[in-house]
């Protein structure tokens, strides 16, 4: 198995933690840029004991919010990696859901990606090509159209959040804007769509076009671990990335 280099945004999150550690326990390299080095150790060592340590070699932390760092600091984050992974979301906090930035998601997808390509400009197009996955919702629909129709008390839903609940909005954005990104053959994407979330060990897991089922009253889950597991093998396995890209996969667990 070659050796990639991921950087991995929102890894302090309940899915973001999931991604850094199978990264690293896959013997690949992570940069994780976050609030508090300290906090993603202990949230890591949560999950497997001593794995902070363990994996010290594997792993470089730079604390900042990535919003802060100049376009310069996000270039010099995104040379020479071979993935990037976004896991940011708003917290369910008033200040996280109605504060600023009200556009975390997609300002950060924006700059991330104007930096790769900053980068790629340099070089002539003379470099490998980068992966980009990105957490979206269930919620969000695919800017390019091949979702069912939603039923009218799930439109009406749906309406609202995007008008009331900025984080909905920032989500619905972000995947406008990576649908944009389609004429650079050196930068690739995807978007993963998670049914309901839940804690739980990773396990076997199912990628479709689209969601199955209703948006409300669906028995159908996904662990945030299995969702850091797609991401994963998404960027180890070409087979399935070549499957997936471009598109926007809704995954839940599979019994």
């Amino acid at each position: 198995m070659l050796t990639t280099t991921t950087l991995v945004v929102g890894a302090t999150g309940a899915t973001g933690k999931h991604v850094v550690l199978q990264l690293l326990q896959q013997s690949q390299n992570v940069h994780a840029i976050v609030r508090s080095k300290q906090r993603l150790y202990d949230l890591l060592d949560e999950i497997d004991p001593d794995s902070s340590i363990k994996f010290e070699k594997q792993l470089k932390v730079s604390e900042a919010s990535v919003l802060d760092l100049s376009d310069d600091e996000l270039k010099k984050a995104t040379k020479d990696i071979d993935a990037v992974v976004s896991c940011l979301g708003h917290n369910l906090t008033v200040k996280g859901l109605w504060g600023k930035p009200r556009k975390l998601v997609t300002d950060a997808t924006r700059r991330l990606i104007e930096a790769i390509e900053a980068n790629q400009a340099e070089r002539d197009g003379n470099c490998n090509k980068t992966k980009f996955i990105l957490m979206g919702t269930e919620g969000v629909p695919n800017p390019a159209g091949g979702d069912d129709p939603r039923t009218r008390l799930e439109s009406s839903v749906i309406f609202a959040l995007r008008y009331l609940i900025p984080p909905h909005s920032d989500n619905e954005t972000a995947a406008q804007y990576i649908h944009t990104k389609m004429g650079n053959p050196r930068l690739e994407w995807t978007v993963i769509r998670p049914t309901d979330l839940i804690d739980g060990a990773a396990s076997k897991y199912g990628l479709f076009p689209k969601p199955q089922g209703s948006l409300f009253g669906g028995e159908d889950k996904a662990t945030r671990a299995n969702v850091a597991k797609s991401m994963v093998d998404m960027i180890l396995t070409e087979k399935l990335w070549e499957e997936w890209k471009y598109k926007m996969p809704y995954i839940q667990d599979i019994n």
